[in-house]
């Protein structure tokens, strides 16, 4: 996205609140920055559900951001030059009803993690499995293809390779049409049981690699309008 370009952090205050440089990080239980890159929208409010409305304040290059009134868990959108039509972030990190309803604020800094110990993997003599997590297991869950690890180590596979992972319309897809890029989808579980995965194959010597599409967006006219109309 052309919005990641930018890479000054924010400051709210006296404190540097960011670590990317677009999307929603809390900065504790009640409060959580926003920036978004909307060029073509004059004004950029947050709509937080069964909360306030907050407007955000205009940067240079079309950039709007802000601290909310909203922790990890809140639902929000952005309404664009005061219309009543809302609009999901395109950095969400978790769509929990598709792409087509409110982001969800999350905060990974909560996860636990215990692969300490993990080295990472040489490029040599590895054996990969590509993962399609949806048909992996009956399931088609994160928790649930974590139980199948230990029996891909005695296999001996020591890569695991998941199709693309991004949110995506309707309820099944290959990956191949992801629209929030920074999303996991909600159809395999939430970005924590995702970050488990991770974590428990690297106790069983698994390393995990994403296969990535960044060329193009899915979901059909509706979403590429929602998307451009943020980004463009």
């Amino acid at each position: 996205m052309a919005g990641q370009a930018e890479t000054t952090p924010v400051r709210h205050g006296s404190r540097s609140a960011r670590r990317l440089p677009i999307g929603a990080e809390p900065l504790g239980a009640d409060a959580t920055s926003v920036r978004v890159w909307a060029p073509a929208a004059a004004r950029v409010d947050v709509v937080v559900r069964g909360g306030a409305t907050t407007a955000l304040a205009a940067e240079p290059d079309g950039y709007f951001s802000g601290t909310v009134p909203m922790g990890p868990g809140a639902l929000y959108e952005f309404a664009l030059d005061g219309g009543e039509r809302l609009y999901p972030d395109p950095a969400s990190r978790f769509q929990p009803d598709g792409p087509h309803g409110p982001s969800e604020v999350v905060d990974p800094s909560t996860f636990s993690w215990t692969d300490g110990g993990w080295r990472g993997a040489a490029l040599r003599g590895q054996v990969v499995y590509e993962m399609h997590v949806g048909t992996f297991t009956r399931e088609g869950t994160w928790p649930a293809a974590a139980r199948e690890l230990p029996e891909l180590a005695r296999l001996g596979i020591t890569i695991v390779e998941m199709m693309p992972i991004a949110d995506f319309d309707g309820r099944f897809g290959w990956g191949y049409d992801g629209v929030d890029l920074f999303a996991p989808t909600r159809l395999y579980g939430r970005p924590d049981d995702l970050r488990r995965f991770v974590d428990l194959a690297h106790r069983a010597g698994i390393g995990v690699i994403l296969d990535v599409v960044y060329n193009h967006l899915g979901a059909g006219p509706r979403v590429l309008h929602q998307q451009r109309r943020v980004l463009d």
